[in-house]
């Protein structure tokens, strides 16, 4: 049998996906929105296997995201790309007060450069493409084109519109634009992020072109099919050590019954791409693949158990728009990660919160939490509207679900102690069948010394999916303070078999 690789190749809630290789490495780069810090960066040596190796906006100067910032707006859809000895980094920031901005680095695990601010480039999407006399050209959602000094960040002439996708097609974004052999491809997404979403791809004599679309446009989509992947979408391309091309792109995977429920946000996919009388055609794009043609290079997963051992949190660790040093430290506490409170609860937009996104379509999340001097608890968030928890404090561990309007306490017991462990499992649904039956279910509990699990509530994760909440995220785990202070020991977080 031959051997295969598992799509998604970076799961969880890694969106919009821009690659490009240098030498023998891959990196890539993804969108993050209110999360901070943003941009997540990765690298890998064989396409398959990816770490986290930082973020391109890691300081607070370099993405400002006031609290009034909507739950799923801030950064946008990154380019990045490598010229002339530097990466660049090219993204909007939709937050108030934002706009597209540019970073650059010679080591993409950072530090990066201060934004260079870019008030001639309009709208979202923004790309990166230098010509062989060295012009840079910058393209955006649109689809529209200038020229632009990448140094200074000035426009360097008037946004021309160069292509507008598929005729009736709806939100032609996310342009790429490659030199591949004589030509100039302009691939783009359409049709939305939602289940019509879809690959097209034009191509040119220049940069600038014109530009004529391929015949068999669009060169990928699953939409008005069964296929488990859905939303395919937002797709970069690059070509690997070995000549062959491949795809990232953006998918989701809806499980339960109609219209289907997706809870980990849109992640990042692998496709093989051939060429065909000058045209890229797609290969196979599945949950189980076959491995490309060379050597892998397995890389060792995030570590289950976070101690807070260091001063400084692990690239893959975010905030809800900010993480000040006085609300979010490992050095009060030697060992413990301390909390303070800001914000009341998750309902509010300046809450003191450190998750990583969920990963695993079943899972399982603990943490020691010491709130002698306060309140706060372990949550399950895609947004402010829609969040479950298990909150310790004041005598009382209590279960909270918020669902639009609506904000109920699914449980409530005494807590034996002010050091509890409070644990979340996200198990599959309890009674499957049916075409109203959700993608599963999220079960709070308490744990004991022994590793115990006590089952306080258990509710329904449809509502904590982009399809009852909307927007473009996915659900993070995370520990939260409510009120005062509270310490955390550890954070644990482990996938679960199907059958849990």
């Amino acid at each position: 049998m031959a051997e295969t690789f598992a799509n998604p190749v970076i799961p969880g809630m890694h969106p919009d996906p821009s690659i490009c290789r240098v030498g023998e490495d891959y990196y890539l780069a993804c969108s993050s929105f209110e999360y901070f810090p943003g941009v997540p960066i990765f690298h890998s040596r064989d396409l398959v296997h990816w770490t986290q190796i930082g973020n391109a906006l890691d300081r607070p100067g370099q993405l400002p995201l006031p609290v009034g910032t909507p739950a799923s707006a801030g950064v946008y859809a990154p380019t990045l790309r490598h010229h002339d000895g530097r990466f660049w980094l090219i993204t909007t920031n939709v937050a108030p007060g934002g706009g597209n901005l540019l970073v650059t680095t010679t080591d993409p695990a950072g530090p990066w450069s201060d934004p260079i601010p870019l008030p001639g480039v309009p709208g979202i999407d923004p790309d990166l493409a230098w010509d062989a006399d060295g012009t840079c050209w910058c393209t955006v959602a649109g689809v529209s084109q200038l020229r632009l000094d990448p140094d200074t960040g000035r426009a360097l002439d008037e946004p021309r519109r160069i292509w507008s996708g598929t005729p009736d097609g709806k939100a032609p974004e996310a342009p790429h634009l490659h030199r591949i052999g004589e030509h100039w491809y302009l691939m783009i997404a359409e049709g939305g992020t939602e289940r019509g979403h879809a690959v097209s791809i034009a191509r040119g004599p220049a940069p600038s072109g014109p530009f004529e679309p391929c015949p068999d446009n669009p060169v990928l989509t699953h939409r008005g099919t069964d296929h488990p992947i859905q939303n395919t979408g937002h797709a970069d391309l690059v070509q690997a050590v070995d000549g062959s091309w491949w795809m990232v792109l953006l998918g989701v995977r809806p499980r339960g019954g109609t219209p289907g429920w997706h809870v980990l946000g849109r992640e990042t996919f692998l496709a093989p791409v051939t060429w065909v009388d000058g045209w890229p055609v797609v290969g196979e794009l599945a949950i189980d693949q076959p491995v490309p043609p060379w050597p892998t290079h397995p890389v060792a997963p995030l570590p289950a158990r976070e101690d807070f051992d260091t001063s400084q949190l692990a690239p893959h660790w975010i905030s809800i728009r900010r993480r000040p040093v006085e609300d979010c430290t490992t050095e009060r506490r030697p060992g413990w990660l301390t909390l303070r409170a800001r914000g009341g609860s998750l309902d509010e937009q300046d809450v003191t919160f450190v998750g990583r996104r969920q990963q695993d379509l079943y899972c399982e999340a603990r943490v020691l939490l010491d709130t002698a001097e306060g309140r706060g608890g372990l949550a399950v968030r895609l947004d402010e509207e829609h969040h479950y928890e298990i909150e310790a404090g004041e005598g009382q561990v209590r279960v909270l679900a918020r669902v639009g309007s609506l904000r109920a306490q699914a449980a409530a017991v005494p807590q034996p102690d002010a050091a509890v462990t409070l644990a979340v499992r996200i198990v599959p649904v309890r009674e499957p069948g049916g075409p109203r039956v959700g993608p599963d279910t999220i079960v709070f509990g308490l744990c004991g010394a022994d590793g115990s699990f006590t089952e306080l509530a258990a509710l329904d994760g449809r509502y904590l999916s982009t399809e009852v909440a909307g927007g473009f995220t996915g659900r993070v785990i995370g520990a939260y303070a409510a009120s005062g202070t509270a310490h955390v020991d550890w954070f644990d977080y482990r996938p679960l078999e199907e059958t849990a």
